[in-house]
Parts: C-alpha cells; sequence; structure tokens
C-alpha cells in the first residue's frame, strides 16, 4: 500500500513524499479512506503508530476541498487534546502535512498568556487545536464562536477522561452544531470510552489496530521487585549502564517527580522534570534538551508526558506503577515507536503489587521479573524467576548480582 492509493491530492502528496513516508501505517490505511468519506470514527491505536497524520491528512483534503469548491466556505475543524504538549505536536504535523496548502491552523492552550491566542484567532482559522479548559475560557469570553465547525477529532479520549476534562467536553459539545463529523481516537478502549462514543458518534467506522489490552510486541518488557526506599539507588545502578542512552522515567505525583530529578542531578546524571505544575516554556525547554541529548534522562508525570514523541527512545522506566492498568500500556508505548524496538523496565514495591496483578491482567502477559540484582523485597513472591537477556548492556559488569546484605544505603 503507498500513499498514492489513498485518493489524496497532490499538495498533500508532494508534503508527504518530502517527509520521506512511502507506505501508512495500518491506522493511516484504514483511517484516511473513512474519514475522506466523511464518516464518523472510532480508532483505538496505541501511541506511535502514526495515529495524528491518519486524521491530520484527510481533514486537510476535506477542508481544502471544501474551500475550491466554495471560497467562501466557513467549514472549520476542530481538535481537542488533553494537553498543550500533544497541542502542540498536532499544530507540528499540520504544519509539515499543509505546507503546499492555504490553510490556516492555530494551537490554543492554557499555561501562558491568552494575549497572542486571542490575537491570531482574530484572523481566519481553518484548523483549531486546543486543550478544554483554555478553548472554554475563551468562549466565556466571547473570544471565538464554534459554530462554523464541521469537523471535530477528540484526542487520546482516555486521557481525557483520566484528566477529568469530560465536563468541560461536554460543555463544548453543546455549543458544537450537530452536523459534524465525529472522529474520536483512543489508545485504550474502557467502558467509558465507549459510553461516550455512543452518544457522540453516528453510525461510526469502528478501527482497532492493536487490542486495547495488548503491549507493543516489540518492548521488551521487566520487572524488579524492590522496596519504596530503594527505588533511587536501583535506579541510579540501572543508569550507570551505558547501554541506557535516554530514558524516560514515570513518577506518580509532580513532587515524586521533583524528588527523582533532583536525586539523579545530585548523582551526575543530566536530568529534568516535567509535569503539571511546570511554566509552559519550561516543559518546553526540557523536552527540547531531551531530544536533542543535553540531558539524559526526563522524569515526567502521565499527565506532562501525553504529547512527547521522540523517536528512538530506548527506555520508558516506571518508578512508580500506575494504579489505572490501561496508563501502563499507554506508558511503556512511548519506546517502541513507529516499529522500533524498545525496553520498558518496572519498579514494584510491596503496595504496588495489586496494581501489578491488575496491568498483568490487562496485558495478558507474566511480566518477566529480574531477581538478584541488589535491591530485592524481604518477602518472597510467587513467580519464577526469568533469566533476561539485558538488551541494554551487561547487567553483571554493572554490579546488578552483588551479593545479598549489601546494599547501598537509601537517598530517596
Amino acid at each position: 500500500m503507498s500513499f498514492n492509493n489513498l485518493s489524496l491530492v497532490a499538495p498533500l502528496l508532494r508534503a508527504i513524499s518530502e517527509t520521506g513516508y512511502t507506505s501508512p501505517t495500518p491506522i493511516q490505511e484504514h483511517s484516511i479512506p473513512a474519514v475522506l468519506q466523511k464518516k464518523d470514527l472510532l480508532a483505538c491505536a496505541q501511541t506511535g503508530t502514526g495515529k495524528t497524520a491518519s486524521f491530520a491528512i484527510p481533514l486537510l483534503q476535506l477542508l481544502h476541498q471544501q474551500k475550491q469548491q466554495d471560497p467562501r466556505s466557513e467549514g472549520q475543524a476542530l481538535i481537542l487534546v488533553p494537553t498543550r504538549e500533544l497541542a502542540l505536536q498536532i499544530a507540528e504535523n499540520f504544519t509539515v502535512y499543509g505546507k503546499f496548502l492555504s490553510l490556516k491552523h492555530l494551537a490554543i492552550f492554557g499555561g501562558v498568556s491568552q494575549h497572542s491566542q486571542v490575537k491570531a484567532l482574530q484572523q481566519r482559522v481553518d484548523i483549531l487545536i486546543a486543550t478544554p479548559g483554555r478553548l472554554l475560557d475563551l468562549l466565556h469570553q466571547g473570544c471565538l464562536s464554534l459554530r462554523d465547525i464541521r469537523h471535530l477529532v477528540l484526542d487520546e479520549a482516555d486521557r481525557m477522561l483520566d484528566m477529568g476534562f469530560i465536563h468541560d467536553v461536554k460543555k463544548i459539545l453543546a455549543q458544537l452544531p450537530s452536523e459534524r463529523q465525529t472522529l474520536l481516537f483512543s489508545a485504550t478502549l474502557p467502558p467509558e470510552i465507549l459510553k461516550l462514543s455512543a452518544t457522540l458518534l453516528k453510525q461510526p467506522e469502528k478501527i482497532t489496530i492493536t487490542p486495547s489490552a495488548t503491549t507493543v510486541d516489540r518492548i521488551l518488557q521487566s520487572l524488579y521487585y524492590t522496596e519504596k526506599q530503594h527505588k533511587t539507588p536501583l535506579l541510579l545502578h540501572l543508569l550507570n549502564n551505558d547501554g541506557i542512552k535516554t530514558a524516560l522515567v514515570f513518577a506518580r505525583t509532580k513532587y515524586g517527580a521533583e524528588k527523582i530529578a533532583r536525586n539523579l542531578v545530585r548523582s551526575g546524571i543530566k536530568a529534568a522534570a516535567i509535569h503539571g505544575n511546570k511554566s509552559q516554556s519550561a516543559r518546553q525547554t526540557s523536552l527540547l534538551h531531551f531530544r536533542t541529548g543535553h540531558i539524559r534522562v526526563l522524569v515526567a508525570t502521565d499527565i506532562a508526558a501525553r504529547g512527547i514523541d521522540i523517536e528512538e527512545m530506548g527506555h520508558v522506566i516506571n518508578y512508580d506503577l500506575p494504579n489505572v492498568p490501561e496508563t501502563y500500556v499507554h506508558r511503556i508505548g512511548r519506546t517502541g515507536r513507529a516499529g522500533a524496538s524498545g525496553i520498558a523496565i518496572s519498579f514494584c514495591d510491596q503496595e504496588e503489587k495489586p496494581y501489578l496483578q491488575d496491568i498483568q491482567k490487562l496485558i495478558r502477559k507474566t511480566i518477566p521479573v529480574i531477581r538478584d540484582h541488589g535491591f530485592e523485597v524481604s518477602a518472597t513472591d510467587q513467580q519464577e524467576p526469568v533469566k533476561m537477556q539485558p538488551a541494554a548492556g551487561n547487567h553483571r559488569k554493572n554490579g546488578f548480582n552483588k551479593r545479598k546484605g549489601k546494599r547501598p544505603a537509601p537517598t530517596a
């Protein structure tokens, strides 16, 4: 299958060609024709599968064709996303794919002054990418209207529900025309998403590229049982392995992310934390430094991590296991992107064992346990030991098989 087989207009094919892509991913192959036919869509695909292009490319074509048929056409598209990072990432995609089309797009989000966003809204905008909170604020201020929206996209709908945006989303939906095309994309399909889709979508095309309970096969997963107070020294020992070039570390709370990053920096590892309390400029600076290799470790909360799209992300480390099993699937999807291999490492203390059981039930897989690493829990768990080939380097060389009873003093 080639993009040339998807009935795309020449300006789009030219832009796609300049990116170096020749073949659509499965989600793109199935979604693009459905969107071009103006069908509603319920699509489930893990992160890193090319989801953004699967709605950006056909929406650009539909809006372009509307303008060609009627230059005075007022039809617009609205893309609702959970985080500002994701809004900026999607805006970049529209810039790339729409470079040869005379369509304007704008990303609006909180955490920054609204002045420049309001000023941009005074001009004609064809595609609006927005977080629910800032969009609702500007609607209440009378800075924009949604009466011309003909295409709506809810991206990462599962995360919007997790973040409590459902009430804001419903208020926004109430201001949209009833006659519209609606596209709902989600990495997982919990019951709440299915219930929401039933109220929003009209005879939708349903596309599931990867079942919601399945993790990316190319990701090598491993588990370290440890005590809570030994997580930081275990993380430091893992990072002493030269095979871990970069790592995205997940913490459960903003405070935890800051504390982990501080401990890493004190130990000589270049690291930064991103979370909801960080300013927009600080978060973007940290992401840029991570992408360019100026820092080696990015410590993030789940909310802040949405929108991080970094190719060749070798390692994801779950410092804290999530209490929502679907979140685990999304976290480890940060690595192994676009068909590449990846490594996901998880720490589990005694209190987190119920979370682990829920995760393994969801993914229908027992995560291999790494033993004799020097930071084990005192109680014996029930899983059989697994000897795992350390793709990131030689664990023994870096001290992961120390004799028991000689653990370093806790640092966190």
